[in-house]
């Protein structure tokens, strides 16, 4: 009746495409990383359109499902009204993301440390204390230099995880031919 396809047949259907998907997000990531300021306005605008898109949805279905619910339609007012700001003042937007990335990353950096300490002294504490490390100085990065660095950091930031997710399904798709070879 049905067919459940094995994971590695489910792999093997996607791998062709994961590895040039994956080329792909490298170039886009390394392009990102080389030009960062584009790769901030390109983020911010892209950002915005989907938050306009977005207000208007939530607007279509609060209308269509309870037209009086004044909380479906201050979500509306602030998706599009952000979306709006963000197309009007992209550096306000790229200012904006970047304030969200420094909240990410203090909140990141208290996580990590959290774990380590409930890791303490097993093992893998050590990696999570780095990370946490890693992640407050990102944080403070961004907020000793809000919001004039954010112009660029939004940007790296974007370039280097479009870089490391395409190389992952790069790798991913190497990993999985040895593993298929080993079964052979």
């Amino acid at each position: 009746m049905w067919r459940h396809p094995s994971v590695l047949e489910e792999f093997e259907h996607v791998k062709k495409y994961a590895k040039t998907t994956g080329i792909v997000l490298m170039v886009i990531g390394f392009l990102g990383a080389m030009f960062p300021v584009a790769a901030s306005m390109t983020t911010v605008l892209f950002v915005a359109w989907m938050l306009l898109l977005s207000g208007l949805l939530v607007g279509y279905f609060t209308y269509k499902s309870d037209a009086q619910d004044w909380r479906g339609w201050l979500k509306v007012l602030i998706f599009i009204g952000v979306a709006l700001y963000m197309l009007v003042s992209p550096l306000g937007g790229i200012a904006t993301l970047g304030l969200l990335f420094a909240i990410y990353f203090f909140m990141d950096a208290f996580s990590g440390f959290t774990v380590a300490a409930a890791r303490y002294p097993n093992q893998g504490w050590g990696i999570w204390t780095i990370n946490a490390i890693l992640s407050l100085v990102m944080a403070t990065v961004f907020v000793v230099g809000w919001p004039h660095i954010s112009v660029i950091l939004v940007g790296l930031l974007v370039g280097f995880s479009l870089f490391f997710d395409g190389l992952a399904l790069v790798m991913g798709t190497k990993i999985f031919d040895n593993m298929n070879s080993y079964g052979k």
